[in-house]
């Protein structure tokens, strides 16, 4: 037997006998194997002790890898639960994923825990790091697995569950054992306890089983992991100050939206600054499109069931869907819209295309709506009903890198138009439950691959995490303190247009199959305000802010500020005259946010002067107002878009 193991740097290595991770990384340096999290074989992560059989291309990967990350805080919500159960015997737990920047699990206990408890099982989870314990993958029956958990009734139910994906496959379960604790889990995780260092419980919450409301309602125990005890007090630092950036605290104090029970969860009503907030993107963002080779549609809100089945929706989204509308049409049903592609695709569908048409590029500020669970929602991040700008791109099968290569390009000037610098990428790959073709899946993950690659955008492969119908590109931005938001997202799709036989008239005069490109930059409109709002702490560059100017008034100027305001017709301005103290007018535009303050008293209207205050820049009193009108003008510009 050879078994050749190809290096990032292309060396090769030849064994004659399986070989794990960890030995690999022992050939290459002590320091290597060490450090050592997992492995990367043939881009499908595993733990180190994984034995690779066959030719390969590997990776070893390390703490300062970005998915190392996630591995580590995977494993921390193991070390939890095992610190959980050894202080609370006979507690019920449910799972433990990691998220961003940390982890939680939940748990069902005999007599509810409190905040204050939470020191006590990180004393316990620390203890349990010092131990070293390994992180041991083993295989068994459902029937054995059952009966292993036959105590522990979530996860006798994750293993009868078909749709389950914590380490259930068919009739095999993969199990985690580290010292008496043992869980299902796919995995994989660092190779052991004292891997898991640097972390903290950061709070208690409640969640309802697998989001059902109808299930019994769990406590859930947040937690945050890190490699480097610098990076640990750094993000407890970030938290303190995201609290204070909260957009559900600033939406309310900058009177932007309001929610009210009569709406139920998950949806919002925009105030006048708000909705005019959210013009302002929208406006800016159609302006990119129509000015770059995207035409507008429109589409209805809700579609006949027959839509969603031609889709695969309704079989591979149902649960995010809400539930079919009453119909007097015989019996039809109709839904709620969760996506905008199927209507992209009618419209498509509608003409006779030729390959002159392609690319066809739709485009749509369409409003979906999505059943999710409550435990889920958070303020406009996280919301039931939001809009996106959405657009679907159709094309030749020869067009494709060169759509992508376009797409990234446009994707990253428009999020740098916002402020938005620092980009990565997740590549998505292939899930467990998929429809179409693998050739067509391997060509359209290298597509994207390669458009990445070309492109020079630092990206981690997420395997298994594409959509049912694609793989995708997903762009992350970080924000003013540190923090990591997935926005925009590119998705090829070979599978939709042969749901919907799309054809096109090709060059040889005869039928072929276009190629879909599902893809929205900003994502959610909501979402993408809320992460502007807190990435600006409310203090929107003079472009953005939906009052770009306040007017204070001193004395009898009424006929004076009429003629300053017509000379500014373009730009968003508030007069405040009333008769209170110039003080408490600049502290209430301050507290609003407000970016520039121009003071007009009765001198002024004799100098024909005036004195402006801006949020970025030294005071200027008394100045000619043509002069502070050009001023006001020139900073309130929008950025130019190009790529």
């Amino acid at each position: 037997m050879s078994i050749e193991i190809k290096l990032p740097d292309g060396t090769v290595k030849k064994y004659t006998e399986p070989v794990s991770g960890y030995e690999i990384a022992s050939d290459i340096g002590s320091n290597l194997a060490r450090d050592a999290v997992c492995v990367e074989v043939n881009k499908e992560i595993f733990d180190t002790s994984y034995l690779i059989s066959q030719s390969s291309d590997i990776r070893i990967l390390t703490k300062k890898d970005i998915s190392s990350l996630k591995i580590l805080r995977h494993s921390s919500a193991h070390l939890l639960a095992q610190a959980v159960l050894n202080l609370y015997p006979g507690t019920m737990y449910g799972v433990g994923p990691d998220i961003e920047d940390g982890f939680y699990y939940d748990f069902l206990f005999e007599k509810t825990i409190s905040e204050d408890d939470l020191i006590e099982i990180e004393k316990e989870m620390h203890k349990l790091s010092k131990e070293n314990q390994p992180f041991v993958k083993s295989y068994m029956s459902k029937k054995d697995a059952s009966k292993l958990f036959q105590d522990q009734k979530f996860k006798k139910e994750l293993i009868e569950a078909a749709d389950s994906n914590e380490g259930v496959q068919g009739e095999n379960v993969s199990v985690y054992s580290n010292n008496s604790f043992i869980d299902l889990c796919r995995g994989p995780h660092v190779p052991h306890t004292g891997f898991i260092k640097y972390f903290k419980l950061t709070r208690l919450g409640g969640a309802y089983w697998r989001g059902d409301e109808s299930n019994p309602q769990l406590q859930r125990i947040y937690g945050t992991s890190w490699y480097s005890d610098k990076d640990l007090q750094q993000y407890l630092e970030r938290r303190i100050e995201a609290e204070k950036r909260d957009h559900r605290k600033l939406g309310k104090e900058l009177e932007l939206f309001t929610t009210a029970d009569e709406l139920g969860p998950g949806q919002f009503l925009w105030k006048p600054n708000g909705a005019l907030l959210r013009n302002i993107i929208e406006n800016y963002s159609k302006s990119a499109h129509l000015n770059n080779g995207y035409k507008f549609v429109n589409t209805p809100h809700i579609g006949r069931s027959v839509l969603w089945e031609t889709s695969g929706h309704l079989e591979h989204y149902e649960e995010g869907m809400y539930p079919p509308l009453n119909s007097k049409d015989n019996d039809d049903k109709y839904y709620l819209k969760p996506m905008n592609c199927p209507f992209h695709i009618l419209i498509y569908k509608s003409d006779l295309r030729s390959y002159r048409e392609l690319p066809l590029r739709l485009f749509e500020l369409g409003s979906v709506y999505r059943f999710e669970k409550s435990g889920v929602l958070h303020g406009l991040l996280r919301a039931r009903g939001f809009t996106q700008d959405d657009a679907h791109i159709f094309c030749t099968f020869d067009q494709i890198n060169k759509e992508v290569n376009n797409l990234l390009r446009f994707s990253i000037a428009l999020l740098n138009s916002f402020g938005f610098t620092q980009i990565e990428a997740d590549l998505s790959t292939k899930p467990s439950k998929a429809i179409g073709e693998s050739k067509d899946w391997e060509i359209a993950t290298s597509s994207l691959e390669n458009a990445l690659e070309e492109q020079g955008i630092d990206f981690i492969t997420a395997e298994g995490e594409g959509a049912f119908y694609g793989p995708k590109i997903d762009l992350h931005v970080k924000d003013a303190i540190g923090r990591r938001w997935q926005l925009s997202t590119i998705q090829i799709d070979f599978a939709q247009p042969t749901n919907f036989d799309l054809e096109y008239v090709s060059t040889e005069n005869t039928k072929d199959k276009p190629v879909m490109i599902h893809r929205a930059l900003l994502g959610s409109i909501e979402r993408f305000t809320g992460i502007l709002i807190e990435h600006y702490e409310g203090n929107f560059p003079y472009w953005l802010a939906p009052i770009q100017l306040k007017i204070l008034t001193i004395g009898s100027v009424d006929e004076y500020v009429q003629k300053i305001a017509s000379k500014l017709t373009n730009i968003r301005i508030e007069i405040d005259d009333r008769n209170i103290r110039l003080g408490e007018k600049i502290h209430d535009a301050n507290k609003m946010r407000i970016p520039q303050v121009l003071i007009i008293g009765e001198k002024d209207l004799a100098n024909n002067t005036g004195s402006l205050n801006r949020v970025d820049s030294d005071d200027i009193n008394d100045d000619d107002i043509d002069s502070l009108i050009s001023i006001i003008k020139e900073s309130s510009k929008e950025p130019k878009f190009s790529f």
